[in-house]
């Protein structure tokens, strides 16, 4: 084996036990987690301001990404960084807010003026350590201790499993405020306008065609009218609407195959395919994708679910170009 195998060898080594280390001390995490967890969770549902995310180096870092991810799932939050906070941005923080701190060591300095400042001003704060006797643990209003558990990095001093445990512990609280809040897909799509998930959570009537665009025609109409109509809205279908507007029926590519031989002397009801396929409009754009692909259609008519009034139509490829399948 050359030196070159012998390094990619010793390199997968170091990830997968890297990665092994990290994945056992969440293991511990979740069979360790407590009532401690369930009373920080209580806790920051209660209050009617922001969570104030802070913490120093690395643990900023995993603050910065908890606020965001609270702030992206339905809990108001903000990132405060603790030099910024001892020079002015101590401001940003009110009565209704709630503080969260990290700290691995539970003795980082650069805390100990937010950690005063609450006291002081009687803000709820919740600390995050490593040490149970820590400073910060004392001094909070509540504390979660993070399980004993090495540091991935060889000579145990970089931060690495620590704050790996920090960060799933973020996403825990998350998500368990997420679920007492009942946050839904509709709710997610509100701060995820933007980007892949944006288009995971749109709606059929993000995406949708509206009623200027829609190609009708009664059952009376005859065949020529309806070739007009769907080659002119480029569709490639029709829908048939009765006397109130409602849909009964669309006409499709199989449709006229079907018809061909007399297509010519029949009328739209004659032709079409009744009580066709349709969506809602708050149907997710992807659950309606999920259909056409299951069906094997390529355009589905919106209707409302009382009156089957056509308030829009979606084609496939309005899917495809927000970037869903």
């Amino acid at each position: 084996m050359d030196r070159s195998a012998d390094a990619e060898t010793a390199f997968i080594a170091s990830g997968r036990r890297v990665l092994q280390l990290e994945a056992s001390a969440v293991a511990l995490m979740a069979e360790t987690l407590d009532g401690s967890f369930a009373r920080a969770v209580t806790m920051m549902l209660s209050i009617d301001g922001r969570i104030i995310v802070s913490g120093m180096g690395k643990s900023g870092h995993i603050a910065r990404k908890m606020a965001a991810t609270f702030a992206s799932t339905g809990t108001p939050a903000l990132f405060v960084h603790p030099a910024e906070a001892s020079h002015g941005d101590m401001g940003m923080i009110t009565r209704h807010d709630l503080v969260l701190l990290l700290s691995n060591s539970g003795e980082t300095p650069e805390l100990a003026d937010l950690i005063a400042y609450t006291r002081r001003i009687g803000i709820p704060m919740i600390g995050i350590a490593s040490n149970a006797g820590s400073t910060l643990i004392r001094k909070a209003d509540h504390g979660i201790v993070l399980p004993a558990a090495a540091e991935a990095c060889p000579n145990g001093l970089a931060p690495t499993t620590s704050t790996t445990l920090t960060l799933a512990l973020g996403d825990a609280l998350a998500v368990a405020m997420m679920e007492q809040r009942s946050f839904t897909p509709e709710n997610f799509r509100e701060f995820h306008p933007g980007g892949k998930l944006g288009a995971l959570v749109s709606s059929v009537a993000d995406l949708m065609h509206g009623r200027d665009e829609l190609p009708l025609v009664g059952p009376d109409a005859p065949m020529s009218e309806a070739l007009l109509e769907i080659s002119s809205r480029g569709f490639g279908v029709a829908g048939v609407v009765d006397g109130g507007g409602a849909l009964i029926g669309v006409i499709t590519d199989g449709d006229l195959r079907r018809n061909m031989a007399d297509l010519m002397t029949r009328s739209a009801a004659q032709v079409m395919t009744p009580g066709p396929k349709t969506v809602r409009p708050d149907l997710l754009a992807s659950e309606a994708l999920a259909r056409m692909n299951r069906d094997k259609i390529t355009t589905l008519f919106v209707v409302d679910a009382g009156d089957r009034v056509p308030q829009g139509i979606l084609h496939i490829h309005d899917c495809l170009r927000a970037g869903l399948g």
